[in-house]
């Protein structure tokens, strides 16, 4: 089933939640365990993260497989980079053979470790949206969406253009990149209301693990952060006092509870493949009932 008919039929809050490949076959094992362990949410769907190039996409398409099997709803991310019309098509046909019905369409990023130039049928992920909605027009789409601008976006409202064009291009849904503010999420779903656009805004929720991985995080996605959690952070982490998990646990809490509040559909978790963490955090939000 697409992604889009159990939004429209769902009756109270959901939860979804993002995997990724493990790196290594010798973590398959734990990484299908804690997703048997996160079955016990009921999630709405799951979602993969794919990587640009032959291995990596194997890999992903393995798990998507899987997943499948296991009874979840399943979304399969998909990127521009390094997309080829006929490969794109084999992927697409592969996924519903697996009889899975939903993609993520992203623009992706580029490798790092070798000299890259965009060029290609597929510049951006409105292409692809364009490109998936005519060759699997059954096939469930969501894309994207920045409460706080993508690092290449020169503003606000050319970010949020983008978002708008990627749905006008044939997308069902946005999957929000994280954020640390509710007031960002809320002003992206205003912005693309005062548009008529009134397709679902899952808002993406990435819980915080420690104050280093917090830094690694905000130093690749752009995203903000109120400065007094990150005060908080910081001194917790110099004390080494044991305090850090607990702010961070109180802060995830408390903004999934001001998403939903707001009139949020639901979240979705980036899981980074810890069960338990995500158990907790669903706990301590009564989305476990």
């Amino acid at each position: 089933m697409r992604i889009i008919e159990h939004l429209k039929n769902r009756k109270r809050p959901f939860v979804s939640l993002e995997f990724f490949p493990p790196a290594n076959d010798a973590a398959m094992q734990d990484f299908y365990q804690a997703v048997d362990r996160l079955q016990a949410i009921t999630p709405l769907f799951a979602s993969v993260t794919y990587g640009a190039g032959g291995s990596k996409q194997e890999k992903t398409l393995a798990v998507v497989r899987q997943l499948a099997s296991m009874g979840l709803c399943v979304m399969s991310h998909l990127t521009c980079v390094n997309a080829k019309v006929q490969g794109l098509a084999q992927y697409l046909d592969h996924l519903q053979e697996a009889g899975v019905s939903n993609v993520l369409a992203l623009r992706g990023d580029p490798p790092r470790d070798v000299p890259w130039t965009w060029n290609g049928p597929f510049l951006h992920a409105a292409d692809l949206v364009r490109y998936i909605r005519l060759q699997a027009p059954e096939m469930g789409i969501g894309v994207a969406g920045y409460p706080c601008p993508h690092p290449e976006s020169p503003t606000y409202g050319d970010d949020r253009g983008y978002t708008l064009r990627k749905i006008e291009c044939g997308a069902d849904f946005v999957l929000t990149q994280l954020f640390f503010d509710v007031r960002e999420y809320f002003e992206l779903v205003d912005w693309l209301r005062q548009r008529g656009c009134n397709c679902p805004v899952i808002p993406g929720v990435m819980p915080i693990q420690s104050f280093a991985s917090l830094k690694r995080v905000l130093s690749l996605c752009g995203a903000s952060i109120p400065g007094r959690l990150f005060l908080q952070l910081e001194e917790a982490d110099r004390s080494n006092n044991g305090d850090v998990a607990r702010i961070c646990m109180d802060f995830t809490v408390d903004l999934i509870s001001r998403l939903l509040i707001g009139g949020a559909p639901g979240i979705h978790l980036y899981t980074l493949n810890k069960s338990e963490l995500c158990l907790n955090i669903v706990r301590e939000c009564g989305l476990d009932r």
